[in-house]
């Protein structure tokens, strides 16, 4: 599933170790920060990219690892 450019909500809660309803909220928080900046987002998914980068302060989950 890591060669999808979006994360689902329940990919997200899985990550992160929380449930599905929190992961929604942040979800919607970093969409809405998306927003902000000009980009098109989608209910429920976000993009791979930017949720290592907010989450991790990297790219990538092997970046992570390193």
């Amino acid at each position: 599933m890591a060669s999808t450019m979006f994360m689902r909500v329940d990919e997200v809660a899985e990550e992160l170790g929380v449930s599905v309803p929190y992961a929604y909220k942040l979800i919607r928080s970093m969409n809405a920060e998306l927003k902000k900046t000009g980009c098109i987002t989608i209910s429920g998914r976000i993009d791979r990219k930017f949720f290592h980068e907010k989450f991790y302060g990297t790219r990538s989950q092997s970046e992570r690892s390193d």
